[in-house]
């Protein structure tokens, strides 16, 4: 048992909710948000290749859904600094168990939650509030020929949102829909 996180596995093989351990007193808190030794219990194996900081202004708008496709996919560890997100994998891996299934996860500094998301995996979220800063560790560097994305309102995905989709990047808008057309 880790000694700084309670992780909790999901139904989707490899990805994992894990909840940090405060340690405080009447000054405040101290949390950890990666160790490598500890989190390799929870199935993080790679080395952190590079780490992203994302402001988002407005309520409702989704970024995602976004993955690496091979030789350059990648493990995330997504966490939220300020604000409130619904976080959301989708196994994008051909062949799995549960192929296009989606977890939602919601994140904030308030439940001290970060969401762990194997390679092979699409990664997006919805801002629950206004100002949401984002931080992410990856375990592999950003290739943009390797770029891939799915449509956040994909009904292949029939990902559930929990606001109304507000603001999308004309990328995020424009990926194809997985049955084939736009809508």
């Amino acid at each position: 048992m880790s000694a700084r996180f309670d992780i909790e596995r999901m139904p989707l093989e490899g990805v994992v909710v894990l909840k940090r351990k405060r340690m405080g007193d009447e000054r405040g808190w101290l949390e950890r948000l990666f160790c490598a030794d500890e989190l390799r219990e929870a199935g993080w194996f790679w080395p952190v290749v590079q780490m992203n900081r994302t402001y988002t202004a407005k309520t409702g708008t989704v970024r995602g859904m976004h993955f690496q496709n091979a030789p350059h996919e990648e493990a995330k560890l997504v966490t939220c600094l300020a604000g409130e997100v619904f976080d959301v994998a989708v196994d994008m891996r051909r062949g799995s168990p549960t192929y296009l299934r989606w977890h939602g996860e919601r994140l904030s500094n308030e439940n001290a939650t970060s969401l762990l998301i194997p390679p092979g995996f699409a990664h997006g979220f919805q801002t629950l509030t206004d100002n949401v800063e984002m931080l992410y560790l990856h375990s592999a560097s950003f290739a943009p020929g390797a770029e891939g994305g799915v449509r956040a309102d994909d009904p292949a995905l029939g990902i559930e949102w929990p606001l109304r989709i507000g603001e999308r990047s004309e990328r995020d808008r424009n990926h194809p829909l997985l049955g084939g057309g736009k809508e």
